[in-house]
C-alpha cells in the first residue's frame, strides 16, 4: 500500500498536534514537518521521522528559550541600578 505525500503530511500534522500541548508546541510542528519529509525520502518512514522531528524540535526550542533567559538575566545584572 503506497501512501500519498498529502496523506503522510496529514498524519504527521495530526501526530504533532496530538502529542504536543499548546504550551509545549514550540518547535514541534516545524520539526515534525522536516522529520516527516526526511523520513519519507529515507525509506518511507514519514511517521517515525515526524515524531522524531517533533521531539528534536521541542528540545532545540527549549534550549533556545533557556539561552535567551540566561542572556536576559545577565543583561539585568550588568545594567546599573537607578
Amino acid at each position: 500500500m503506497k501512501a500519498s505525500p498529502i496523506r503522510i503530511a496529514l498524519i504527521a500534522a495530526t501526530l504533532a498536534f496530538a502529542t504536543a500541548g499548546t504550551a509545549n508546541a514550540a518547535g514541534c510542528f516545524k520539526g515534525a514537518v522536516v522529520g516527516g519529509v526526511a523520513g519519507h525520502y529515507a525509506g518511507h518512514h514519514a511517521v517515525v521521522g515526524a515524531v522524531g522531528g517533533c521531539m528534536v524540535g521541542r528540545h532545540l526550542a527549549k534550549q533556545h528559550a533557556q539561552q535567551e533567559a540566561q542572556q536576559q538575566a545577565a543583561q539585568r545584572q550588568a545594567a546599573p541600578a537607578q
